[in-house]
């Protein structure tokens, strides 16, 4: 079966460069859709060509302004549903607000519910996002959710790489599933970081478990933000005698000074995707970009096709 006029793709103000690598993935052009702001910062959009009946996918990550990215996916949703597009499929690479997905404090909310709520109820009818931060977000939407995962992708920069006495290290016990699947999938070891973190974007490392001395380390996380806990756990990893550390994760949110700290610290190299655009005016040449534009773009074709998209979760 191929791709037929039904389906119809279109891009937020987010990451148009990663929807026009989709769109070209799949042979086909993005939709015309005008975004703009108003003077005092509302949103306007209107699409520029008919989606009545139409399986319409909206490409917009929930990153920095993370605010105003979402108020842009929301009404972008509204507008789809209001001209009878058939179905409606949130494509967000970048989940933002996933961090607070429990109540671990009183009187705190829980942002990543009341975020799939908000896109539910805007009238998306799937949601087809990558690497969550924790697997169970998925059960906070009452539509259909295709999870994929970047592994693959970055999986295969490294085994062509062919680093040698490498061993992957979970920065924490919570991504410690996600560090097994690389390091099963890289035959190498194991190790993890037991740490304790005080207060948000601040981690107090206790001490390493694994070997570490006279490898290579590859530590996998799924995103990072300040850089400040990757790095803590970079020094520490060169003190207890480790020959080089390399990092790896989907989503490079990279706030703040992160990109001076990452180039003035002894990783050799950050591997991410593309789920969020770099800011060129501050990247550094530590900064490895892979693109997961075909990835999403296949999941795209297949959930078109009413095909399953379960074989892109394998790592080969």
């Amino acid at each position: 079966m191929e791709l037929n006029e039904e389906l119809k793709i279109f891009s937020g103000r987010a990451n148009r460069q990663l929807a026009q690598k989709i769109a070209e993935y799949l042979g086909i052009t993005l939709g015309e859709m005008e975004v703009r702001s108003f003077s005092d910062g509302e949103i306007y959009v209107k699409i520029n060509e008919n989606v009545r009946g139409r399986d319409v996918f909206l490409v917009q990550p929930t990153s920095p302004p993370v605010n105003e990215n979402l108020m842009e996916l929301l009404i972008m949703i509204d507008a789809c549903q209001r001209a009878s597009a058939q179905r409606i499929t949130a494509v967000v690479p970048y989940y933002g607000y996933a961090r607070q997905d429990r109540k671990d404090q009183p009187r705190v909310p829980i942002t990543a519910k009341l975020v799939a709520n908000l896109i539910t109820k805007a009238g998306t009818d799937r949601i087809l996002t990558l690497d969550l931060h924790v697997d169970q977000i998925q059960g906070f939407f009452d539509i259909k959710v295709d999870h994929l995962f970047a592994a693959p992708v970055i999986i295969d920069y490294f085994r062509k790489k062919r680093l040698d006495n490498l061993t992957v290290l979970s920065p924490d016990v919570g991504g410690l599933r996600r560090a097994r699947a690389y390091a099963r999938a890289l035959k190498v070891p194991l190790a993890i970081v037991d740490k304790r973190r005080p207060t948000a974007n601040e981690a107090e490392i206790i001490h390493i478990v694994g070997e570490v001395k006279g490898r290579q380390i590859l530590i996998i996380d799924d995103m990072v933000d300040t850089g400040g806990t990757l790095l803590a756990a970079v020094n520490i990893l060169m003190e207890k005698g480790a020959v080089g550390v390399y990092a790896a994760c989907t989503h490079p949110v990279l706030s703040g000074n992160a990109y001076q700290k990452i180039e003035n610290s002894p990783l050799k190299e950050l591997v991410v995707t593309d789920t969020i655009p770099l800011d060129l005016s501050k990247s550094t040449d530590k900064i490895k970009v892979l693109s997961v534009a075909s990835l999403l773009g296949e999941a795209i074709k297949r959930i078109h096709q009413n095909k399953s998209v379960s074989s892109l979760f394998y790592i080969k």
